[in-house]
């Protein structure tokens, strides 16, 4: 969940400092990774051993349902599938042994095996139906409405047979979906390039790619080497060079793989009496159906296209300085034409921003905002054993009170999960148990001679997924699980971290701790208003390519997927919806991981971007620390979890239904 555009973890406190030689044993599949594998697995069977306990029981009931004998240990199961579940579905991502991600990996089956059974569970059911739950409050009534509801949706009142095949499919689609992400997450590629294609990037980047006995260089398709290399190198067979190694990711292993997923998803949706998995998805989701989600891609992509042909316009300008006969922008050149434009027409430089924003005291500066804006208390905790040395692990308080715990994964690894996300390690109950996430990202690694300078676009990317850590931690005091945490509808779970993305655009924000790690000068104000103006440059033509992402998702899951080319597919979406051309022989679906994680749905982020953009409208532009304006977002949006429908959420903190004003008012700035 949330990554940015495009299990129960109780760690166990011991001595600090695993040490590099651990890690590299772990890599190396020594008994302590065996060990480790085999204590998850074990963990995983007591959690469903447990699960099982409390279904057993809530079966046994023979009086009259009441919310105590029935709901309680409905919540119960719950927690415990959630405690299985949840640890090996992060560690199966970024694990650094083979062994333990594979042994993860089998987990997540068996538990995802347990849910399913559990979805479709007449007694169950029955069980939850029969309650009277008249006299409850409203967010019991609302998770028990919700409750059956999905329980209709996913079969339960179908015949055995149907049944039986609904419990296979998932199954299938488990292991599909596993398949799918492991040959992108080992999918790092190279090019081999001269020094000199290095021309126009930073000297850092410079300095961290040594020459090898060959007299060439070696540039991966890792974030931390592929964006600088795309936005700043001046070598244009280059970049193209390493575009198509980026979009050949997952080439050929998931032609197949993403074949049967669809294949599988349209065999549910069907079974289960939806037209397509499209439907099947959407219907559950605020935008309410496939048809809206149509519709609303397409309005989006039509009051965007004015917009986009200007940006492409100053894009193909800016190219013909360099080939005066050039007829079209490609899609290896966005990037470093955009930057050229924003350093002809708007005097920036990206390189300029960079030196104020050193890893270290940017990951400070976030944490520090935060704490500011909802009066909130970061401690770091040594001694915590987590799956990987370079892991920090926090602790928030309030008031001196205890919320919950998180743990930062922050630079890329082999075989790690490749963008940027949040993942939850417990949903937090009132009385039971305090929420615990995790933040994965892939930005440069600090070392003792570089600070690890990041781009701005990395700044709002952490800041982003931090929005989704802290939606985790301040909607972990509910009563039920159920609706805890991140569990409001799907399409609406961006908005708050796309909300938080504003405070890294602020200059009285920025200068908090965007400071030149050399000279310690804080980011003169002049400079964060020629960033502000240049990325006003670009919305077009980036909501375009937004809308090709949504339609190729939503597209694949709208028809029949017999004889479909998805390849052929991609072409013909990009060319719809894009800017820019396909380029041949790529394959931008095998790792366009969503299709996943979000299937259908990844027109979710531009939605969710409405409506964010609409809820910032009542910060006061003046004072973005208000502590009542901040006290009240997170007391009507974020700490709710899932109690309530997400409209409602907005309506309560906007004091009217959300619209489309703010949104095209960004739009059509600058």
């Amino acid at each position: 969940m949330g990554q940015r555009w495009m299990g129960s973890m109780r760690m166990t406190e011991q001595s600090a400092g695993t040490g590099a030689a651990q890690e590299e044993a772990r890599q190396a599949g020594d008994p302590a990774a065996k060990a480790e594998a085999e204590a998850l697995a074990a963990r995983v069977r007591q959690s469903l051993a447990r699960a099982q306990a409390a279904l057993d029981e809530l079966l046994a009931v023979r009086e009259a349902r009441t919310i105590d004998n029935s709901l309680v240990l409905y919540d119960r199961i719950l927690v415990h599938v959630d405690a299985a579940g949840l640890e090996p579905g992060l560690l199966e991502r970024v694990h650094p042994a083979a062994e333990v991600r594979q042994a993860a990996e089998e987990a997540t089956r068996e538990v995802d095996k347990f849910a399913t059974a559990l979805s479709l569970n007449r007694g169950v059911f029955e069980a939850l139906q029969a309650l009277d739950a008249s006299a409850a409050d409203a967010t019991t009534q609302h998770l028990l409405a919700r409750t059956l509801r999905d329980y209709r949706r996913a079969g339960v009142d179908r015949d055995e047979a149907t049944r039986k095949r609904v419990q296979e499919l998932h199954e299938e689609l488990t292991i599909i979906a596993q398949e799918f992400e492991r040959n992108i997450q080992s999918d790092t590629r190279s090019i081999r390039v001269e020094l000199a294609a290095l021309e126009g990037l930073p000297e850092d980047y410079v300095r961290g790619h040594a020459l090898g006995g060959d007299g060439l260089v070696t540039i991966t398709t890792d974030y931390p080497d592929y964006v600088p290399f795309m936005t700043y190198s001046r070598r244009d067979s280059a970049r193209r060079e390493l575009y198509c190694e980026f979009r050949r990711r997952g080439h050929p292993k998931n032609i197949d793989v993403l074949d049967r997923m669809l294949a599988r998803r349209d065999e549910l949706a069907t079974l289960l009496g939806y037209a397509s998995w499209a439907h099947y998805a959407t219907e559950d989701k605020m935008i309410g159906s496939e048809v809206a989600a149509r519709n609303f891609i397409d309005r989006i992509a039509s009051i965007s296209s004015l917009r986009a042909e200007r940006d492409y316009a100053s894009l193909l300008a800016a190219k013909r300085r360099d080939d005066a006969g050039a007829t079209a922008v490609g899609d290896w050149e966005k990037e470093y034409y955009e930057r050229e434009v924003k350093a002809s027409d708007y005097s920036f430089d990206p390189q300029s921003v960079r030196p104020y924003l050193a890893y270290e005291r940017v990951k400070k500066g976030v944490l520090d905002l935060t704490a500011r804006l909802f009066g909130i208390e970061y401690r770091r905790v040594d001694g915590v054993r987590t799956w990987s040395d370079e892991v920090e692990t926090y602790e928030v308080f309030q008031d001196g009170e205890k919320l919950g715990r998180f743990h930062l994964d922050m630079h890329p690894r082999a075989d790690k999960y490749k963008h940027a996300a949040q993942f939850t390690l417990v949903h937090g109950v009132e009385g039971q148990q305090l929420p615990e996430a995790a933040l994965v990202c892939n930005f440069p690694r600090p070392t003792t001679s570089d600070p690890a300078l990041l781009e701005h676009d990395d700044v709002e990317t952490f800041l982003h997924e931090f929005g989704h850590l802290l939606h985790t931690i301040f909607a972990g005091r509910q009563r039920w699980i159920g609706t805890s945490g991140i569990s409001t509808e799907w399409d609406f779970v961006e908005a708050p971290s796309q909300m938080l993305e504003e405070w890294a655009r602020d200059v009285s924000v920025l200068q908090t701790f965007a400071v030149h790690h050399e000279t310690g000068e804080k980011i003169p104000e002049e400079l964060v208003e020629r960033l502000r103006r240049a990325n006003e440059f670009g919305k077009g033509t980036f909501v375009r390519q937004q809308m090709f992402y949504a339609a190729l998702s939503l597209g694949l899951h709208d028809r029949s997927p017999a004889g479909l080319d998805t390849t052929a597919f991609v072409r013909d979406m990009q060319r719809r919806y894009s800017m820019y051309d396909y380029v041949d022989d790529t394959y931008f679906h095998l790792s366009f991981g969503h299709l996943e994680g979000y299937s259908a749905l990844y027109y979710t982020y531009m939605w969710s971007l409405v409506i964010a953009k609409d809820l910032f409208s009542r910060f006061n532009r003046a004072d973005l620390f208000d502590p009542a304006i901040a006290a009240a977002y997170r007391q009507t949006v974020l700490a709710p979890g899932g109690a309530a429908p997400a409209a409602q959420l907005v309506q309560g903190f906007l004091g009217r239904q959300f619209g489309f004003e703010a949104y095209q008012a960004w739009l059509d700035r600058g």
